[in-house]
């Protein structure tokens, strides 16, 4: 199920998103709890979960190690997320002042369904509840080696666009088999393939697990591929990753 939260004539509804047709992410039809449809264009989007702690992997795709001029790590390489930069579907994106370089990451993100404690990689995949999109922007003018982790980076206010879906793990037959796409005003920027991931999903669980609790609704970003560039005050973003929907956000500078 492709799980959604969104407000409509001032009431918060608990839905669900049906598309058209298997595997088409556009043409379908809102539900909320009820079964009565909504117009997917009227509304105003939320979360679609409410997250828990949120981990990110640093260059879990080799070609994006490769294209920022850095060795592929030789174990998952964590970052900490803060719940404050959450923002949902059509969010604003808000551009910090001064910023030279600030650009988007499409990233398949990890939704955990129950507790995880020293759970092995072959058991890992039955803790999962679903997928969802993240954006994992960046400010790159503020990621300098004396101030990794990079959490003033990648942690600024808005700065973690989730959704628009929380698809169920049984309607993702391979989260290792999804395309990867980001657009900004319309034009493909980013392009990947989530069995590029160096470490792959069970690994990173079970990597986690083993020295830390990981309970329902945590989220792990997976990372992104090469691709990336620069954002500004003005452009919209669009990205996708198959079977999951259109994750779609503008930017506007701070004021």
């Amino acid at each position: 199920m492709r799980l959604c939260r969104f407000m409509d004539k001032g009431r918060v509804h608990q839905g669900v998103y049906r598309p058209a047709s298997p595997g088409q992410d556009q043409g379908g039809v809102l539900l909320d709890e009820a079964g009565l449809p909504h117009d997917p264009e009227g509304v105003v989007w939320l979360l679609p979960f409410t997250p828990g702690k949120i981990l990110g992997l640093a260059l879990n795709y080799k070609d994006h190690a490769e294209e920022l001029g850095l060795n592929r790590p030789e174990e998952p390489a964590l970052f900490w997320k803060p719940n404050s930069a959450l923002l949902p579907h059509r969010g604003t994106v808000v551009y910090p002042k001064g910023v030279e370089f600030m650009h988007y990451e499409v990233e398949l993100a990890v939704v955990v369904g129950r507790p995880m404690r020293k759970v092995r990689a072959e058991e890992a995949m039955d803790y999962v509840l679903g997928y969802t999109i993240a954006n994992d922007l960046v400010v790159r003018d503020w990621v300098k080696n004396t101030f990794r982790p990079p959490i003033r980076a990648k942690g600024h206010d808005t700065f973690l666009p989730l959704g628009p879906f929380l698809v169920t793990q049984d309607e993702v037959q391979d989260p290792h088999a999804l395309w990867m796409r980001a657009y900004v005003n319309g034009e493909l920027r980013q392009e990947g393939h989530t069995s590029g991931m160096i470490f792959q999903i069970p690994e990173i669980l079970e990597f986690i697990s083993s020295f830390m609790t990981l309970e329902p609704f945590d989220v792990i970003l997976t990372g992104t591929p090469k691709g990336i560039s620069r954002v500004r005050p003005g452009d919209g973003m669009r990205l996708e990753i198959q079977g999951l929907g259109a994750l779609e956000n503008p930017i506007e500078e701070e004021a």
